[in-house]
């Protein structure tokens, strides 16, 4: 018998799994580099889902994100100093909120404006004890000082011109 590889016949073929490795390999070589992987969870937000239990994640009582926004932004003696105005009544007693109303707070001075002038009297003898009051609610520098002033006249003059003499009197009687 004659061996067909001698006398020029069809070549040996090629193992299969060689040829199946090469073409693995060169697709690996062409495969496009992988996209970087979606960075793991960190430290503040442990789990990358909501579990059963609190979370920084969950909703949160609007009472407390308010006061947790006052601390942080350091509100809190405005907005004591504006409890002022809405609690007057509170904070001196009827008899005093009566016959005097606040006007406005600026730099820890009260400005008050009383009914008249004997009332605006008595507020200034009774500062000192209004003052630990306000302090007492309030909290201490929020006010400082009060000054009272008694009901101003209504003012008749309309106009930039000016008419020098006493103005008007007893025009009503």
């Amino acid at each position: 018998m004659s061996d067909d590889s001698e006398a020029g016949g069809p070549p040996p073929l090629a193992d299969p799994r060689s040829s199946a490795r090469k073409m693995l390999d060169r697709a690996r070589r062409n495969v496009p580099a992988k996209r970087a992987r979606r960075p793991r969870p960190t430290a503040l937000d442990e789990q990358a889902w909501s579990g059963a239990g609190p979370d920084g994640r969950d909703p949160a009582r609007i009472g407390e994100s308010v006061g947790d926004l006052v601390r942080e932004r350091k509100w809190d003696a405005t907005l004591r100093a504006e409890g002022i105005l809405t609690r007057w009544e509170q904070l001196v007693g009827a008899e005093i909120s009566a016959h005097c109303r606040p006007e406005r707070l600026a730099d820890g001075e009260l400005t008050c404006v009383a009914e008249s002038s004997a009332w605006a009297t008595q507020i200034r003898l009774l500062s000192g004890q209004l003052l630990a009051r306000l302090a007492a609610d309030l909290g201490p520098d929020v006010v400082r000082r009060i000054r009272v002033h008694g009901p101003t006249a209504p003012d008749w003059r309309h106009g930039r011109l000016r008419v020098p003499g006493r103005g008007p009197r007893d025009t009503y009687g």
